[in-house]
Formats: C-alpha cells, structure tokens, sequence
C-alpha cells in the first residue's frame, strides 16, 4: 500500500479544528477492518485512512510542530502499511486482568508464528511478525503483523495456537474493506 506523505497531513491546530468530522470517518473506516478471533484476540487492519489518523492523533497529542518529529511519526506508523499485495494490521490481545494477561502473554509466546488469514481455495498466508515485538520469555500484547495475500482480500482469519485455535470467517463487509485497500496498494 502506497505510504502517507508529509504533504498530506494537516498542522495540528488545523488538524483540531476538523477533528470531528475526520474521527468520524475514521471510525467508520474502521468498523469492517476490526476483526474479533476468540475471546482475546482482536486484528484491526491498517489502511491509509487509518495511519492518517495515527499520525495526525500524535501530532496534535504532542503538539509536534517540528519537522523531524513528525517525518518520525510518518515514517513510524507508515510501517504498520502492508506492501504490494499485503495486509497490514495491528493486533491486541485482550486481557484486563493484569496478572493474567502477563501469565498467557508468556504461554502464548510463540502466538505470531500461528496466525493466518484464508484466501479463496483455501491456501493459508501466515503472519509476517516484528520479532521486536516477542521477548525471550513474553509477547508484546500489541503486534504488527503483515499478510501476503497475493493482492487477495481473505475469506477468513485464524489461530492455529494449540491454547487459542479459532477461526472466523469475514463477512462480505469485511472483505470488500480489505479488497479496496488491497486495491489502493
């Protein structure tokens, strides 16, 4: 997916002025893009909309004004964005308890190595993982990850872990979302 140029983000005061009506958006954006798999896990797929947004949530949080810190924060979440004939997404692993989360963050440490989305024919893509992101004795309980879906949008979205094997097929929205951005790419 073609990455977010500089040109295309607004200062943040201007950014706070259209605030409402961009998080509008956004949040629609997102709706199809956000995939629940299990009790735990949620995938929200990353768009150009979606990065957009990040970078301009940052930039008005940290009232950045500063050339190189907003290139940083661009070129940041521009990583979230999947190449040609990819999906990129951010996973959360959803545990409130603190004292659980920590305990299955070190069960499921291996957890990336078993995530895949389903393409029409049922061929398997499996998770590209950021291995920053896994520990020696834990998992980051947010991961990006990237799919090689052969410019595909997925039918389904799964789990092959043996604590937390689950699998979901997208809904006709869901696919038409990821179809579009894989478009875009």
């Amino acid at each position: 997916m073609r990455p977010v140029e500089r040109s295309e983000l607004l200062d943040y005061q201007t950014y706070d002025e259209r605030r409402p009506e961009i998080r509008e958006r956004v949040l629609r954006a997102k709706k199809p893009r956000r995939i629940h798999l299990g009790e735990h896990l949620t995938f929200l797929f990353e768009n150009r909309d979606t990065v957009r947004y990040q970078v301009q949530e940052m930039m008005r949080a940290e009232r950045l004004v500063k050339e190189a810190e907003i290139l940083h924060e661009l070129a940041t979440y521009n990583e979230l964005l999947g190449g040609p004939g990819e999906l990129g997404c951010s996973l959360l692993i959803e545990i409130d308890d603190p004292k659980l989360r920590d305990e299955k963050l070190r069960a499921w440490r291996t957890l990336p190595e078993h995530l895949y989305v389903v393409l029409e024919g049922g061929k398997k893509s499996r998770a590209k993982f950021d291995p920053r992101q896994v520990g020696e004795d834990r998992l980051s309980s947010v991961q990006y990850l990237k799919f090689d879906t052969g410019k595909k949008a997925p039918i389904a979205i799964g789990v092959d872990h043996p604590a937390l094997a689950a699998e979901v097929e997208l809904t006709s929205e869901q696919r038409a979302a990821l179809a579009a951005d894989l478009a875009e790419g």
